[in-house]
C-alpha cells in the first residue's frame, strides 16, 4: 500500500458541494433514470400477465428454471468479484484488481452465454417468438434489455481492465486498442460461441460435432486470449494506481445495479409463474 493511502478518502470529495465525487453522482444520476426504465418494462410485463391472451405461451413449459438459476448464481457471485476488485484497487494492488475484473468479465460472459442458449431454445424448440406471443414480446424485450445492459457492463470492464495496463510514462495509444480488441474478441467468442456450445454438450450433444462446427470462432477466441495473455506481461510502471478507485467503483455501482435488477427479474419473471 502507498505512504499516502490513509489521505486518499475514495468515498467523499471535499471540492464539491455534495461531498459525492462527481463521477459516483452521474452513475447514480444514471442508475436512477434506468430503474425507471426498467421498472415500466417489469410492470408491463406483470401486466399483460394477469390476463394472457388466447394462444399466449405457458411459462413453465418453455423455461429450464435449473439453467436460468444456475445463471443467476454466476451473476451474483460477479458482483463479489467485483467487490474484491474494488477493494483491491482502493489498497493500491492493482495486480489483484486485473484478477478480480477478469473473473468478473468472465462470470457475465457465462451469463449472457445461457441467456444466448436460452433465446435460441426457446426459439427453436419451444417456439416461442418476439412476435407470435404475448408473453415472448414481454419477455424478450425485458430479458434482452437487461443482457444488452450485462453485455454493456463486460465492455466497461474490459476497458478498466485494460487501462490498468497504461504506461506511467504515456504513449502505448495502439497497444492498448489492440489489448481491448483481443479482450473484445474473446468475450464475444465466450458468450455466442463457447458457452452455449458448453451447455448443448451437457445436454447430451456431441464434442466433436461443436469443434468442428465452430472451429473458425473458437481458433479466434483462442489466439485472442493468447493476444491478452502476451499484453498482460509488459513490467513497465503503469498509471494505474489508488486513485484511480473511484473509476473502479463507479463501474462498480452499475455492475452491482444490472445484478440487483436480474434479482427482480428473475422473481417477477421466472419464479411468480412456479408460485
Amino acid at each position: 500500500m502507498s505512504s499516502h493511502a490513509a489521505t486518499i478518502d475514495h468515498h467523499h470529495d471535499s471540492t464539491t458541494s455534495t461531498g459525492i465525487p462527481n463521477k459516483k453522482l452521474l452513475w447514480w444520476a444514471f442508475l436512477a433514470s434506468d430503474c425507471m426504465f426498467f421498472g415500466t418494462l417489469i410492470s408491463t410485463h406483470l401486466v399483460y400477465r394477469l390476463n394472457p391472451p388466447p394462444g399466449n405461451a405457458i411459462p413453465t413449459q418453455v423455461f429450464n428454471i435449473e439453467l436460468t438459476s444456475f445463471s443467476t448464481f454466476i451473476l451474483l457471485m460477479s458482483s463479489l468479484l467485483m467487490a474484491l476488485a474494488v477493494n483491491a484497487i482502493q489498497r493500491g494492488n492493482v495486480r489483484s484488481t486485473r484478477t478480480m475484473l477478469l473473473g468478473t468479465m468472465f462470470f457475465g460472459c457465462i451469463f449472457l452465454g445461457g441467456q444466448v442458449y436460452e433465446f435460441g431454445h426457446f426459439v427453436h424448440m419451444k417456439h416461442m417468438t418476439l412476435s407470435n406471443s404475448l408473453f415472448g414480446s414481454t419477455f424478450y424485450t425485458l430479458t434482452g434489455t437487461h443482457g444488452t445492459h450485462v453485455a454493456i457492463g463486460v465492455l466497461l470492464l474490459g476497458m478498466m481492465y485494460v487501462r490498468t495496463f497504461k504506461p506511467a510514462a504515456g504513449g502505448g495509444l495502439s497497444m492498448n486498442f489492440l489489448h481491448m480488441l483481443a479482450v473484445a474478441v474473446a468475450a464475444g467468442v465466450a458468450f455466442i460461441v463457447f458457452v452455449p456450445g458448453m451447455i448443448e454438450i451437457i445436454y447430451g450433444a456431441g464434442i466433436g460435432e461443436f469443434l468442428s462446427s465452430h472451429a473458425v470462432p473458437l481458433s479466434v477466441g483462442a489466439a485472442a486470449c493468447i493476444a491478452m495473455a502476451w499484453f498482460a506481461r509488459q513490467s513497465s510502471t503503469v498509471e494505474f494506481g489508488e486513485k484511480n478507485a473511484i473509476d473502479v467503483e463507479a463501474v462498480g455501482l452499475y455492475w452491482h445495479f444490472v445484478d440487483i435488477v436480474w434479482i427482480i427479474i428473475f422473481t417477477a419473471v421466472y419464479l411468480l409463474e412456479y408460485l
